[in-house]
C-alpha cells in the first residue's frame, strides 16, 4: 500500500463571490493547486471533486468541469464525491484510497460550493437534505433549527452554556481577522456575540446569528502524491492517521448531546497515529454552529463529557491556549461553502505544519488534527497530519 501525502494546494476567498457558478470557482483553484505542488499537470492520474449541491447549483456532474479549467486533465478519470458537509474530506479520502490501491501516483482533489445564488429560504431547504427529512424536515429554521434542538437538549442536561457559545463565536471571529481567505473578517467581540439584538437575533433559540456559520461561495483544492513522489517535492504533509466513522442519520436514534461516531473516529485516529490529544499542536474542527464546536471539545477528548464549556471559558482553545482550535476562524468566520469545507480544513492545518500560515501561524506546529463532519455528526472524518520528514 502506498501512503498519500498532501503536496500542494489552492484556495479561493470564501464569501459572497462574483464568480457566477461552480465551474468558475473550480477554475480558481484547480490549476493553482497543481502549480503549487510543482508536478507536471499531465502527471495527475485522477480528479476527485467534493460537492454537496442539493439544489444550490443547476449544473450537476462537477467532476467533468475540472478539465474545462485545466485542459491538460482531459482524458483523466474524474468523479464527484458527496457526503453532505463532509464532501470535501470524503473526496480527499477517496483520493487517498486511489493512491493506496496503486491505481495512480498523483491525484487532484477539488472541494467547491456556490451557495449565494439562491434565496436564503431555498438555501435553508437545500441544507435540510443533510438531515433525516422524514422526521426533521419540518423543523422551523431548517438546519439551524436542528442544531437549535441539539443546543436546547445540551442546555437542559448540562445547564445554560450561552457564555461558552459566545466565547467560541468571539474567538473564531477574532481568529478570522488573520485569515485572508475568510468570509467574515470582523472581530465582533464577546458582548456582541453574547447579547441578543436587532443585529444578532435568535435564529433558532438558543442559537443566535453569531452562533451560525454563513452561507458562502468558495473552492479549495489539494494535490495528493504517493510517498516516493512526495519526497522529491519541496514539501509534503503526511496522514499519520485518517479515520471515517458513520452514525445513524435520524437524531431520534442517537443522543443529540453527544457525537458518538465522532468520538469513535477521534479515538481510532489518535490510536492509529500513536499520539494523544495533548500531543496535538492545533485542531481545525467543524463549527457549523457554536454548539457543535462545544460538543466537539468533549468528543476529541479535550474536555470531559458535559464540561466542554471549561475549554472555552478558561481559554484552552485560544490561539495562545494549550490546544488552539480553529486558528483559521473556523466555519464561523472563514465560511462554510459546504463541498469546499473539508478540503479547506486540511489546507489550513497543512499550512501550519509547514510554516506557511502567515498571520495565523502558530509556533512549533508538529501535529494537527482535522475533524470534518457531515450532517449532525453522521459522517465523521478525523485526520492526524504531520510534516513528512525527508
Amino acid at each position: 500500500m502506498s501512503e498519500a501525502s498532501i503536496v500542494g494546494w489552492g484556495h479561493s476567498p470564501f464569501g459572497r463571490l462574483d464568480d457566477p457558478d461552480t465551474e468558475a470557482l473550480i477554475a480558481r483553484v484547480a490549476g493553482a493547486a497543481v502549480e503549487d505542488a510543482g508536478v507536471p499537470t499531465q502527471d495527475v492520474d485522477a480528479v476527485f471533486v467534493g460537492q454537496f449541491n442539493a439544489g444550490f447549483s443547476r449544473q450537476n456532474f462537477p467532476g467533468s468541469l475540472v478539465a474545462n479549467a485545466v485542459p491538460e486533465l482531459h482524458g483523466k478519470p474524474a468523479v464527484r464525491v458527496e457526503n453532505a458537509c463532509a464532501s470535501g474530506a470524503a473526496a480527499i479520502y477517496a483520493a487517498r484510497d486511489f493512491i493506496a490501491a496503486g491505481r495512480g501516483r498523483i491525484a487532484l482533489v477539488v472541494g467547491v460550493e456556490k451557495m449565494t445564488g439562491v434565496t436564503t429560504a431555498a438555501a435553508a431547504e437545500n441544507l435540510l437534505g443533510a438531515s433525516y427529512r422524514r422526521e426533521e424536515g419540518e423543523i422551523e429554521a431548517g438546519f439551524a433549527g436542528v442544531f437549535g434542538q441539539i443546543a436546547s437538549a445540551y442546555f437542559q442536561r448540562f445547564g445554560d452554556q450561552s457564555d461558552a457559545l459566545a466565547t467560541i463565536a468571539a474567538k473564531n471571529h477574532r481568529n478570522g481577522l488573520d485569515n485572508p481567505f475568510a468570509h467574515m473578517r470582523r472581530d465582533l467581540g464577546y458582548e456582541f456575540c453574547r447579547t441578543p439584538s436587532e443585529k444578532n437575533p435568535f435564529v433558532a433559540a438558543p442559537l443566535k446569528r453569531t452562533d451560525c456559520s454563513p452561507l458562502s461561495d468558495g473552492a479549495a483544492a489539494v494535490v495528493l502524491a504517493d510517498a516516493d513522489t512526495a519526497r522529491t517535492l519541496r514539501r509534503a504533509i503526511r496522514f499519520r492517521a485518517a479515520v471515517q466513522v458513520n452514525d445513524y442519520l435520524p437524531l431520534s436514534r442517537r443522543d443529540p448531546t453527544w457525537f458518538e461516531a465522532g468520538a469513535q473516529a477521534w479515538v481510532r485516529a489518535l490510536d492509529a497515529a500513536g499520539v494523544s490529544i495533548d500531543d496535538l499542536s492545533l485542531v481545525e474542527t467543524h463549527d457549523c454552529f457554536t454548539i457543535a464546536e462545544l460538543i466537539e471539545y468533549e468528543v476529541m477528548g479535550l474536555a470531559q463529557r458535559g464540561k466542554g464549556a471549561q475549554a472555552a471559558l478558561e481559554g484552552w482553545i485560544q490561539a495562545d491556549g494549550k490546544l488552539p482550535v480553529n486558528r483559521s476562524g473556523g466555519l464561523k468566520s472563514k465560511g462554510h461553502p459546504v463541498g469546499a469545507t473539508g478540503v479547506s480544513m486540511h489546507i489550513m492545518a497543512a499550512m501550519q505544519l509547514v510554516g506557511e500560515a502567515g498571520d495565523m501561524q502558530l509556533p512549533n506546529a508538529d501535529f494537527a488534527g482535522v475533524y470534518n463532519m457531515g450532517g449532525t455528526a453522521v459522517a465523521n472524518y478525523v485526520s492526524i497530519l504531520e510534516r513528512m520528514q525527508r
